[in-house]
């Protein structure tokens, strides 16, 4: 997207309302050096933001979760109880557990408790006995524990695991590649291990139920989701629905399409069914979950509106960026890149929007590659560039919320490795989460750059998010702001801070890659620090750097970093 060339350098010029939040600046080598540049020949850029009232207001649990029902497959739904895991969701919260993923329509319910009659799963039988024989053990001592039940599993345990994992993953590729799936069972003591780690960690579960689950008129039949509400019913537990995932696949993976008029019909449905079960009689429902929004995406939605929008509590898509099997690391850093998530922002709102004005939208499931494992590279520093410009740009395009694939598992694109260990992307989680509030602040800015020449588009390396400071964080008083910048260019960037926020004290924290990898790093530093977890119940400290009132922010290149303004006393921070 073109950015048009600023004004004198006292003077502020304002973003346009559409772009309010993403400052598209690009400085090329080629401008000479101008009285605003200074001897060092960088653009000094100035930054304002509008303080009296929020250009969007964003859910609470705007960043939220994902878990796969792969989990269910390669076994690592019995470590959900390991404390280490409950630690790490805990900084997440307050958020939403969506419970789905590809293999969501080949789902079935159980209501068998015994683990060790419905489990498989390869694996030696010198060390599957044993290994099976540690869960039973270890569910009959959460079984005794009241309240959250955490469990500390030993080292041994957790290799076993691993080796079973890697083995079923190349299963789950084989068939994801073949677009073949078998079924996966989910019995009633799989689902209290699921809530538990939901609960514990002050999640709120959204359960996405089989659709592919037909009748021979192409109905759905709801059979097995009834024998699930009523189970989880009984429990009390506090659970939200849906049902299904990217309907728009179905023909692919089953030969049989369902259209938006009869998924819509489905959501009815459902919504029905709830409403004769007392604990979901006022439960929230979400859909349809489609995939990305070309032609025949659109179609569908469009036909599922016209049934069921005003059912939904919310309208639900995903997206990904990019093919798994041939990303590079260079990939992640293209502006054109970053820039197609905005085009299908648009495409779904016009659909929603034409049938229910104002109707929620959610982003369900959202990472840098749809499939395969790149590896070192989703779960690498680089690879944050993309999430975190991707809750910019929802927040600032009035998203509602945001839910990452996946919190953990053992794939791509995941927050926690296999070893329960924070990847860069958890980090750049967790900061989102203490820093930055649901109201979404317009940005101003000014600084010089170079006409583009005819035909040639100028995309910006650098971009500016601003929100209120979270309430929940009790260090910053409210009527603070929060900056989020993403510096793409390959040398460091100067900021001014003006109006509203000139002369004030600022809080700096800077996200860079460790070790000797660079982007390729699965490790941050945090203003040059190492994070790392202190212990299996403990998140470190994310500690500021101060900058004096009136300092200069210095962007150190290719680059996150986020700056709080204290005490800027804005309008639009000061109330709930």
């Amino acid at each position: 997207m073109p950015w048009p060339g600023a004004g004198p350098p006292g003077l502020l010029a304002l973003v346009a309302p559409g772009l309010a939040l993403l400052a598209h600046l690009s400085f090329p080598s080629q401008a000479g050096p101008s009285p605003a540049q200074g001897a060092s020949g960088r653009t000094l850029i100035l930054l304002d933001v509008s303080a009296r009232s929020p250009l969007r207001l964003t859910s609470p649990n705007f960043l939220s979760l994902q878990l796969d029902p792969s989990i269910l497959h390669d076994g690592w739904l019995d470590f959900l109880s390991s404390r280490r895991l409950v630690t790490l969701a805990r900084g997440l919260a307050p958020a939403f557990l969506r419970f789905a993923g590809k293999r969501t329509d080949f789902v079935q319910f159980q209501n068998v408790k015994n683990p060790a009659k419905s489990r498989g799963g390869p694996g030696p039988d010198y060390y599957l006995k044993n290994y099976e024989d540690d869960i039973i053990r270890s569910d009959i001592a959460l079984d005794k524990q009241k309240g959250c039940k955490i469990a500390q599993h030993p080292d041994i345990m957790l290799e076993l695991q691993r080796e079973k994992a890697a083995q079923m993953h190349l299963v789950l590729l084989k068939e994801q590649f073949s677009n073949t799936y078998t079924n996966l069972t989910l019995t009633a003591r799989s689902l209290d291990k699921l809530y538990n780690f939901a609960d514990c960690s002050g999640l709120h579960l959204i359960f996405a139920l089989n659709a592919l689950r037909r009748n021979p008129n192409n109905s759905w039949n709801s059979s097995n989701a009834l024998s699930l509400l009523k189970y989880s019913a009984s429990k009390k537990y506090n659970i939200s629905w849906e049902l299904g995932n990217e309907p728009n696949n179905y023909r692919v993976l089953t030969g049989r399409a369902v259209n938006g008029t009869q998924l819509g019909k489905d959501y009815m449905q459902l919504k029905s069914l709830l409403q004769l079960i007392r604990t979901y009689s006022r439960a929230s429902l979400y859909g349809p979950n489609i995939g990305r929004p070309r032609k025949n995406v659109v179609s569908l939605l469009d036909g599922f509106m016209k049934v069921a929008g005003s059912t939904v509590d919310a309208v639900t898509w995903q997206h990904y960026y990019l093919d798994g099997r041939v990303a590079k690391v260079t990939d992640f850093l293209k502006t054109r890149l970053l820039d197609t998530l905005s085009d299908q922002i648009r495409k779904i709102q016009k659909v929603v929007n034409s049938h229910v004005a104002g109707k929620r939208i959610w982003l369900e499931g959202i990472g840098a590659t749809s499939e395969g494992v790149t590896t070192n590279l989703s779960d690498s520093y680089a690879a944050s560039f993309l999430w975190l410009n991707s809750l910019g740009m929802l927040a600032s395009q009035g998203i509602d919320v945001v839910m990452r694939h996946s919190f953990f598992d053992h794939g791509h694109n995941h927050l926690v490795d296999q070893n329960f260990n924070p990847l860069p992307d958890y980090w750049l989680s967790l900061l989102y989460k203490q820093l930055v509030g649901p109201r979404v602040l317009a940005v101003h800015v000014a600084g010089l750059q170079q006409k583009p020449r005819p035909g040639r588009v100028i995309r910006d390396k650098l971009r500016i998010y601003a929100h209120c400071t979270s309430y929940h964080n009790h260090n910053y008083v409210r009527g603070s702001v929060t900056l989020y910048i993403i510096n793409l260019h390959r040398s460091r960037k100067k900021i001014k801070l003006v109006g509203t926020l000139r002369d004030k004290l600022v809080h700096q924290y800077v996200l860079q890659p460790y070790g000797q990898e660079g982007l390729h790093s699965r490790s941050v530093q945090l203003n040059g620090q190492l994070l790392t977890m202190l212990d299996d119940g403990s998140l470190p400290h994310l500690k500021p750097r101060p900058l004096r009132p009136g300092r200069t922010l210095v962007i150190p290149p290719l680059t996150m970093s986020f700056y709080v303004v204290k005490n800027v006393n804005a309008l639009a921070c000061r109330y709930r």
